[in-house]
Order: C-alpha cells, then sequence, then structure tokens
C-alpha cells in the first residue's frame, strides 16, 4: 500500500521568489525507434509456449502497424472485421459476386492491404549503462493498439490496455547493465466492449490496427521524482494554482528544494521539501504578472518549468508543461470562455487516416487539419468515442480551438454502460488517464464518456460519471455523452433533435417537405433544456464519390469501395458523368450544409453544433458526408471563403418566409447578425442588393447598425419591395454585406409571372399510353405523357425522390430515403428556356421533385439522356430520369414523371416548368433523335 502525504505551499513562510538560470533536464532517454524483430501469434499460444524465448523470423519498424510495414493477410469474405455491417448485402447480392472472389473488394469502408488480428510479439536488444541501475527506469509506449505485454530478460514486467494515453512500464527492477532483451506483445483483439464501432477500435475509419506509433523509449530519472502536474487557472486572480504529485521509493526521506518557472524570463518560486512517504501532492500558486488569456482569438501559451532539487542543489527531476490562462463556464443557455459567450461551430473527428490507419503523433498533420478546419469557420472539434495523441492538444493550443474529448467508447450495438461490470471500470480509469495526460492544454475544454449510449441504468449511471468529473477537475465542462442522454447533471447537452433531417424522418424534414424558406429555428425544440444546447452531428449530407481521389490511397488503404461504385457506373454507361455527378450534388450537399448551419444561427440561446462533417467518412457503408474528402483537401464545389459567409464567427441572415415569388408579391427579408467575435462591434453599415443572373444590380440599399452585442438573432432590419417590376420568371440573389468588411452572405430567391398562357395548341397531352396514343405517336402526332403517378414500382416508382441529397447513405441507414443526390440537368437546353435553372438542383426544384417519381432508363437505348436526371446513391448507380424526351415512328415524345399539373396556382415552379416545357414542345427545337420502342415504354409504365 503507498503512503500518502499532501503538503501546501501557499503561504509566504514556505517559498523564495528568486532570479537566476534553471537547470537544464535531469532525464535522459534511449530511443527504442526502429527495427524490431516480430513473431505473430495467430493461434494466441505465444504466453504458454514463452514466446519471449522464441526465434523471431520477421523485420518490422517502429513505430508503426503490421500492415504499414506489409505484414498481415490480404482481405477475404473471411475477414473478422471489428465493427458492424448493417447492410449484407455485399455478401449475397450477384452484383458484389465479382468483389467476393480473387482480389477481394468491400463497399463498406476503405480496404486495408493486410489484415491481421491477434497478439503479435515484437522483441529488441538494448545496451543500458550500468550508471542506470540506481535510478528508476521507465518504459515509454505513446500509443498502443491496443492491449501490451512487456517482457524484459525474460521476466514478465505488467499490461497495460489503455486506448487514450500512453503505457507507461517500471522497469527498473528487470533491467541489468549491458544487453537486455525487451519484448512487447501487442493483442489487438476486443478484450474489453467498448462497442463494435467505436473509433478507438473499428475498421470503420482509422482500422483495428496492431502495433506501437508515436514515442518509444526507456527513460531514466532519479528514484525521487516528479509524478505529475496539474495547472488550474484563476484568471480573476491573474494566477494559477499547480498540483505537483511527487513519488519516490518506499522508507526513503527526501530534502530539498521544489522551484517553479514560468516563462522564460519569468520569477522563479521556490519551496523547501521535506518528503518522507511514497507519494506526496504539493500545492502551490504562482502570480502571473500582466498575465494574457488563452481563447479562440488570442490564444496566449505559457510555459511552467517545475524542478525538483537536491539540499545541495542538484537537479533532481523536472517537468515542463504548456498552459493557457482561461476558464470556461455557463450563462444561461451559453457557454462561455473567460465570461465571453461562444458558439461552438464544431466538426465531429472519427479518427479517419487513410494513409497510416492509425493517428499522427506529431504536430505537422494535425497542424495541417486544425487549420483547414479554422479555415472553413470552425473553432471547435468533437473527438467522437476517441482520443487523440498529445500533438493534437499541442496543435490546438496553438491555433485556438475547443476540443471536446471522448473516453473511447460508443457502448451500444452489444455494450452498455451502467452495468456496474469491468465497462463502467474501464470508462472511469480511461477518462482519469485523459485527465492526467492531456489536463492542462487549454484547448481541452469538453469531456463525456463517449457516444450515443445503451443500457437501462445509463442515466444514472451517467449523473454519476458527470457530477464526479466536475468535483475531480473543474477545468472542462462535462456532459454524459454525445446524442444522449439529456440529464440535469450535465454542463451542457448534446442532442440531435434541433437539425434540419433527423434520423428516419426521411422525406417528412423541412428541407423535404413544405414551402421553402429561411425562416425557422429550433427555439420550440431547445426551450425544454435548461442548459447550453449543442446540436449532435448535423448535416450528414452526402456528395457522389469523387473518383479523382482513388489515386490518393498510396498508403496501408485502397479505395476499393470508390473502385467497385467506379466500375458499376461504367457498367450502367454513365461512367462520363462521374465528374458532373459529384459536382452537381456537391453543391446541393453545400445549399443544405447551410440550411443546417443558418438554422443553428437563428436560433436565440443556441450554444452551437457539431457537423457530421466538414471531411468524409470513409466507413459505416462509406458515408461521403464532407465538402473535404477523407485527407481534409477539397472536392472542389465550395471554397473555404464561401463556406465562411455561412459558418464563422460572424454571420450575416435573412429571414425569408419563402423563397419562390410571383410578380405580385412583396419581397420581405428581415435581417439579423449572429456575432461572436473577440469584441463587439459598433457603427455598422450593412449594404443589401438585389442582383439578376447577368449580375447587376437591381436594387440596393443600406441599414445602419450602431452597436452589434456578442449573440446572435439580432436584428438589423428588414427589406420590403414590391416585384411588379420583375415580370419574366428570373432567379434573383439577395446579398448582404458588412460595409468595408469581407463579411456577407447570399441567398437565390425566384420571381415568375403571376400568369402564363400555356400553348398546347400541337401537342397532345395524354395521362396514359393507350394503343390509340401510340399508333398517333407513330404517325407523326408531338405528345406529352403525364407519367407521374404511372411507373412501375421496379422501374423507379419505388425509389424515394427527396429535394435534399443523400443522408448518411442508403446502405448503413437500410434505405432511408431521400435515394438521389438531387439533379442534373443542361441550364442551356432549350427546355429550359423560360425556367431558370442551374446544373444543378436549387430551391426551385423543391416543390417539383418533391411530386415526381423517377424512371429507370438503363435498358432505353444508350444514346437516350434524360432532360431532369435524378443522381442515384452510388450503391446503385441506375439511369434514372424525370423527363426525357425520344421519337417513336414519325412521331415525337416527351415523357415527364414530376406531377406538373395539380396545384399550379401555388406551386409556381412546376406552373413556369409546365409553360418552360410548352414552348419547347412547340419549337422547331424539340427534335429528338433517340428512338424508342413500344416494349421499352410496357417495361416502365403502368398501363
Amino acid at each position: 500500500m503507498q503512503r500518502l502525504s499532501t503538503l501546501s505551499l501557499l503561504t509566504g513562510l514556505l517559498f523564495l521568489i528568486i532570479t537566476g538560470h534553471f537547470s537544464s533536464s535531469a532525464q535522459s532517454t534511449i530511443s527504442l525507434q526502429g527495427d524490431w524483430a516480430l513473431l505473430l501469434d495467430p493461434t494466441d499460444k505465444g504466453v504458454r509456449s514463452h514466446y519471449w524465448n522464441a526465434a523471431y523470423p520477421d523485420k518490422v519498424k517502429l513505430p508503426g502497424s503490421l500492415t504499414s510495414n506489409g505484414i498481415g493477410d490480404t482481405i477475404s469474405v473471411n475477414t473478422p472485421w471489428t465493427g458492424d455491417l448493417i447492410d449484407s448485402t455485399f455478401f449475397r447480392s450477384d452484383k458484389y459476386k465479382t468483389y467476393r472472389e480473387g482480389h477481394v473488394k468491400v463497399p463498406f469502408w476503405l480496404n486495408p492491404t493486410r489484415y491481421y488480428v491477434g497478439p503479435a510479439w515484437y522483441k529488441r536488444s538494448i545496451d543500458v549503462p550500468e550508471k542506470w541501475l540506481k535510478q528508476k527506469i521507465t518504459l515509454n509506449l505513446e500509443r498502443c493498439h491496443w492491449e501490451t505485454s512487456v517482457y524484459i530478460n525474460g521476466t514478465f514486467c505488467g499490461a497495460r490496455n489503455s486506448l487514450v494515453a500512453p503505457h507507461r512500464f517500471d522497469v527498473t527492477p528487470y533491467l541489468k547493465a549491458g544487453r537486455n532483451s525487451i519484448v512487447i506483445r501487442v493483442d489487438n483483439r476486443i478484450k474489453i466492449n467498448v462497442g463494435p464501432n467505436s473509433h478507438s477500435v473499428s475498421d470503420h475509419t482509422q482500422t483495428n490496427w496492431n502495433g506501437l506509433i508515436g514515442g518509444m523509449s526507456l527513460q531514466v530519472s532519479d528514484r525521487t521524482y516528479i509524478d505529475d502536474v496539474q495547472i488550474h487557472s484563476d484568471i480573476a486572480a491573474g494566477k494559477v494554482n499547480t498540483i505537483i504529485k511527487v513519488r519516490q521509493d518506499r522508507n526513503r526521506v527526501f530534502e530539498g528544494t521544489l522551484a517553479i518557472k514560468v516563462g522564460e524570463n519569468g520569477k522563479i518560486v521556490e519551496f523547501p521539501v521535506r518528503l518522507t512517504n511514497d507519494t506526496t501532492t504539493l500545492f502551490a500558486s504562482y502570480k502571473i504578472d500582466n498575465a494574457k488569456l488563452w481563447d479562440e482569438f488570442s490564444p496566449n501559451l505559457y510555459t511552467m518549468s517545475v524542478q525538483l532539487k537536491s539540499k545541495d542543489g542538484q537537479l533532481v527531476s523536472d517537468q515542463q508543461h504548456t498552459f493557457g490562462l482561461r476558464e470556461l463556464g455557463k450563462k444561461d443557455t451559453r457557454i462561455t470562455v473567460n465570461g465571453r459567450p461562444v458558439f461552438l461551430r464544431g466538426d465531429v473527428d472519427c479518427a479517419a487516416f487513410p494513409l497510416t490507419g492509425f493517428p499522427p503523433t506529431s504536430e505537422q498533420e494535425w497542424e495541417t487539419i486544425m487549420k483547414t478546419a479554422k479555415d472553413y469557420g470552425l473553432n471547435h472539434l468533437r473527438f467522437h468515442s476517441w482520443c487523440p495523441p498529445d500533438a493534437a492538444f499541442r496543435v490546438a493550443d496553438r491555433l485556438g480551438l475547443y476540443l471536446y474529448v471522448e473516453a473511447p467508447l460508443w457502448a451500444n450495438q452489444g455494450s452498455a454502460v451502467g452495468t456496474d461490470g469491468i465497462i463502467d471500470r474501464f470508462i472511469y480509469d480511461e477518462s482519469l488517464r485523459i485527465i492526467a495526460e492531456y489536463g492542462n492544454h487549454p484547448s481541452f475544454c469538453f469531456m463525456s464518456y463517449g457516444n450515443e449510449p445503451a443500457g437501462a441504468d445509463q442515466e444514472a449511471f451517467l449523473g454519476r460519471y458527470v457530477n464526479f468529473f466536475k468535483q475531480y477537475d473543474s477545468r472542462r465542462l462535462y456532459t454524459s455523452a454525445a446524442g444522449w442522454p439529456s440529464i440535469p447533471e450535465n454542463d451542457f447537452d448534446i442532442h440531435s433533435d434541433a437539425r434540419i433531417q433527423r434520423w428516419g424522418e426521411e422525406l417528412t424534414s423541412i428541407i423535404n417537405k413544405g414551402t421553402p424558406n429561411t425562416a425557422y429555428d429550433w427555439r420550440e425544440i431547445i426551450k425544454s433544456h435548461h442548459r447550453p444546447y449543442v446540436s449532435h452531428e448535423i448535416g450528414q449530407w452526402c456528395a457522389y464519390p469523387n473518383f479523382d481521389e482513388i489515386a490518393k490511397y498510396t498508403g496501408v488503404t485502397r479505395a476499393g469501395n470508390f473502385e467497385i461504385f467506379k466500375e458499376s457506373l461504367q457498367k450502367n454507361g454513365m461512367g462520363n458523368l462521374a465528374k458532373p455527378f459529384l459536382m452537381s450534388s456537391g453543391k446541393l450537399q453545400a445549399l443544405c450544409y447551410k440550411a443546417d448551419i443558418e438554422a443553428a444561427l437563428r436560433t436565440p440561446g443556441f450554444a452551437g453544433f457539431q457537423l457530421l462533417g466538414l471531411h468524409d467518412f470513409p466507413g459505416q457503408g462509406t458515408a461521403l458526408v464532407g465538402v473535404l474528402d477523407a485527407f481534409w483537401q477539397s472536392k472542389g464545389y465550395i471554397t473555404p471563403e464561401e463556406y465562411r459567409t455561412f459558418c464563422n464567427e460572424t454571420v450575416l441572415l435573412a429571414k425569408m418566409n419563402k423563397l419562390l415569388f410571383t410578380s405580385s408579391d412583396t419581397f420581405k427579408a428581415d435581417l439579423e447578425i449572429a456575432h461572436f467575435g473577440a469584441n463587439q462591434l459598433t457603427n455598422q453599415t450593412l449594404i443589401w442588393s438585389i442582383i439578376d443572373e447577368t449580375g447587376k444590380t437591381q436594387k440596393s440599399g443600406e441599414i445602419r447598425k450602431d452597436r452589434v452585442l456578442i449573440d446572435n438573432a439580432q436584428s438589423i432590419g428588414s427589406i420590403t419591395f414590391p416585384l411588379a417590376n420583375f415580370k419574366r420568371a428570373q432567379r434573383l440573389t439577395l446579398k448582404i454585406q458588412l460595409k468595408g468588411t469581407s463579411i456577407y452572405n447570399s441567398w437565390n430567391v425566384w420571381v415568375y409571372p403571376d400568369k402564363v398562357a400555356e400553348n398546347t395548341d400541337k401537342v397532345l397531352v395524354v395521362k396514359s399510353l393507350t394503343r390509340e396514343v401510340l399508333d398517333q405517336i407513330k404517325n407523326g402526332a408531338t405528345v406529352y405523357f403525364e407519367a407521374f403517378g404511372k411507373v412501375k414500382k421496379e422501374q423507379g416508382g419505388d425509389i424515394k425522390i427527396g429535394f435534399s441529397s443523400i443522408f448518411w447513405n442508403t446502405s448503413w441507414t437500410k434505405g432511408q430515403g431521400p435515394h438521389t443526390l438531387g439533379l442534373l440537368l443542361d441550364p442551356k437546353h432549350p427546355l429550359f428556356g423560360n425556367f431558370p435553372t442551374d446544373f444543378h438542383s436549387d430551391y426551385q426544384w423543391q416543390e417539383i421533385v418533391s411530386h415526381s417519381q423517377a424512371m429507370m432508363l438503363g435498358e432505353f437505348d444508350p444514346n437516350l439522356k434524360p432532360l431532369i436526371q435524378p443522381i442515384d446513391t452510388w450503391f446503385e448507380n441506375r439511369k434514372l430520369g424525370l423527363l426525357f424526351e425520344a421519337k417513336m415512328g414519325n412521331g415525337k415524345l416527351l415523357i415527364c414523371s414530376a406531377d406538373l399539373e395539380s396545384d399550379l396556382g401555388e406551386r409556381h415552379s412546376a406552373r413556369q416548368l409546365r409553360y418552360s416545357l410548352f414552348n419547347y414542345l412547340n419549337s422547331k427545337k424539340f427534335n429528338p433523335s433517340v428512338e424508342i420502342s413500344e416494349s421499352d415504354i410496357d417495361k416502365v409504365f403502368i398501363k
């Protein structure tokens, strides 16, 4: 049993303030990076067979994984994946038969080049200086996956199982002077059921790798040593309160001094100490002159040096810690940093590192990731069911990002919390390790057990968890979990109701049903939450795969899923449309994210959002939810500057009850500002303008705003004017900008004539293709077939077409709608001569696609090109159409499976498209070249 004591060093009698030189480090190390011998143990007989004494036939380089060293099996249909496979289609469908044979490719996540699950034994020899043997020697392994067991010279030294912190072993008793054998057994099997989809362990993202990464060393120190330093800010007093834990051998007495210094030129505060116990906890305060605070705008950092010296002044032990002065708090439903309200604009990081298969432990890659996040207007990252290495915290400290870290569990899908067993204990153990290892980082602001738990007693267990850690370490805010439950103990809630597409809503969500507008918000949803409310995993909007990305996968994973989807598109005769599909779906994806984010910013008292995501999630069926790919690189359809117009510390907003108008309407927009910058704004002028499709300004004005607080839902004023002068159908853009700044935002609106004179003189309009109608077409008639409601289910009638893009992906959601990724259009086609459109979906298409059926056209003549083409889910890649033209005999036929007939007095876009369609039908430009047959018609449509 350890003997513990505490010693307060707060009184003036116990310390001296001096100036002078701080000694250099007392520690020295031997690096263990480099070549290691390897022995795999797939049948787990190594412990019984004393593998620490066995011959090791293979070589690897560490840090690294087995996969990064090219070791393991190639994947097969029998690979024992870690992670749920919700969709079993791959294992039974004929369309995947080729990929189940020979060179196997799987569609549900990235394909590792090699795969191994089980124990692996790593061995090397090291020379230890004789002078080290009188000191303490620690084996440090920065990040291991997963369980490690260490043998020194054939003797077992212990085991560790942390997924969040370094594995450290006191190997002092086991080493000898000269040559020593070090053996590390690494086992990446699931020993504790943290949940099969936890991003700390699953193949969905970082892969279930086996290996050792980051720092690897033997470190020597005095037998009396500083074990831990925790630094707590007191910004009101301009000081830090420090908790210093010192350890030593039993029955040892140490007398000397403890010295603390902050910064290169800071004063040295020195304390006399006398230590008689195994573990002594010391408390000390340090006043910082002219203290500068840390936040997202001014990430001021300090370095504290702590040194333990003997009575004769010899350096015995030392540590250095970077910290920032900051205090987190709550005010009503706001989160505050140093008393200032903040609005969290976050992304969910799920540990996707496709080149290495494991997280980076150096700062360079984290710098790229975090600078990119800030470039897109974010100030926050959530680490979903995993904790990053120290390098991530160091970079976030420097850049001013607020990090939310979770213990490495998604205790669901066969796991649960609150069972009073090994999982509950592991949650506490890992949470304590996270705080001990990373607690001084000012960027470490929020923490929870993990993601979306199961368990009948979850609320009671997580309530105790939150209360325990609020008392244990008050430097951050705590919540039960991401997603649920919302319980009174939480400092803040993370919940999924406040987003424009919730799980299971399909085509009934705000963005897919009802009148397009920018006036909705979440105040009714959050009014029952009396704590800050952060919206959970908003977005999840997909874009079509970028097949150019395949070439980027040069590391331990290959984009076999992308290759399957690409080959499917080519097989269905649309390989040439891959790039247009990407760009068109990407534009719609960006529109959906803009709608999600702006709704959050319009909501009074809202605390923030966490996107899923800014970048792609390569697992769970392949969820291409980012405007950036899995490498954090742009896909090319929205720039950071464009993204920041609706996602930034200052965002201008326009609340419009509708976006589709007629010439007899009055345009009205209520303008607001959401501002969460470093300071209030004063004497601002807002410039507004209405811009037509040629770029000409049709209307403009200015509105003064004397004072902008740090808040959202702040009214600026309103724009109101009649639309009587806008006689023709056209798209207009409302742009608002703060004068003299780069802060602006914009929205498209559409104005249509009140009445249109539909010309059907030369066109036979039919609701079914009867024998009589077919004969008329063959004899030269021009026919318009209103096919809505007539498409056979198996020919597209059961495809769920929505306005929005696909939510997450159709595989993991078991076919939730929408099944399509928007429309691909040719705005220069004469069909759209009187209907303003771009090449992609925008809000004027919402009322059209929400009253439509898809037609499957894959078995028609390959040269037939739909004029309105829904982009199908990449799992199917069916050639779909809402409207196409063809010839039949001597006649001409145009078929539309969107409802352009009902309620046209209220559905202005549908009426205008119908008008444009008939103008096209009656023009010489309507001259289809591709012929279809009666059998084609019979195959698709109900008679």
